[in-house]
């Protein structure tokens, strides 16, 4: 292992403060994002300290709001639990890009890692890697500031939420998926990429049209990973 590529596995304070500095214009949409949920969760009857509680402990937005649609006073256990893993799989196609670079981190830092790892720092992370950069900080710090701002955002709607009627009618619930383009834009290009997200694209809206909701998360992650592992990167 060369001395570039040693320099990629290590995650040192350093590295994690800066990776939070990076990742907090991002984070002040998520807190946004954050008082949106806080206000729905509590019309939905969730108590203020469960609606923080969840956000401390599940950090998962999709499926935070997902879950408030089956919330009531019977609550549907397995079609919650299958809802949830079905939004949240796509967790299993990140771990294993990140596998490579997280591989020489005791169990307790590779998994204290992952504990924060959503969209945007893995996004981040991954365009680092490709450059040869390293990335663990940014999906570490940058996860410890998404995480923060999505619970101090859970708290501001349960005290201030009333302020924001309609986000989506504000285009809010667009601000993380053009972040996200723009890491694919930003990425490699070449055939074999294009190709990929092609895949990934059509099949994602092919089961957004006729599957059950929220499966086209799974379906496109699912289609565009198993196509990249079957067509490898020619390494130099």
């Amino acid at each position: 292992m060369s001395s570039i590529d040693t320099d990629l596995h290590i995650l040192t304070s350093d590295d994690i403060w800066r990776g939070f500095k990076q990742l907090i214009p991002i984070s002040l949409f998520v807190v946004v994002f954050g008082i949106a949920f806080g206000l729905a969760a509590a019309q939905s009857g969730l108590t203020n300290t469960s609606v923080v509680a969840m956000s401390t402990l599940v950090f998962a937005g999709a499926a935070q709001f997902a879950v408030l649609d089956l919330w009531g006073d019977h609550v549907p256990l397995i079609p919650m639990i299958i809802t949830v893993f079905a939004i949240n799989a796509r967790h299993l196609l990140m771990g294993a890009t990140l596998y490579p670079w997280m591989r020489t981190l005791s169990p307790a830092k590779r998994y204290g890692v992952m504990l924060v790892v959503s969209d945007a720092n893995w996004a981040m992370s991954m365009q680092a890697f490709s450059r040869g950069q390293p990335g663990l900080g940014l999906l570490f710090g940058g996860g410890l500031a998404l995480w923060l701002s999505w619970i101090f955002g859970s708290w501001l709607g349960l005290r201030f939420g009333s302020a924001i009627h309609d986000p989506v009618g504000l285009g809010l619930d667009m601000v993380m998926g053009c972040f996200l383009l723009a890491m694919v834009i930003g990425g490699q290009k070449n055939l074999r990429m294009l190709i990929i997200w092609i895949v990934a694209a059509c099949s994602s809206l092919l089961a957004y049209k006729y599957l059950p909701a929220n499966s086209h998360v799974v379906v496109g992650a699912f289609a565009g990973g198993i196509l990249g592992a079957i067509w490898m990167e020619k390494t130099r």
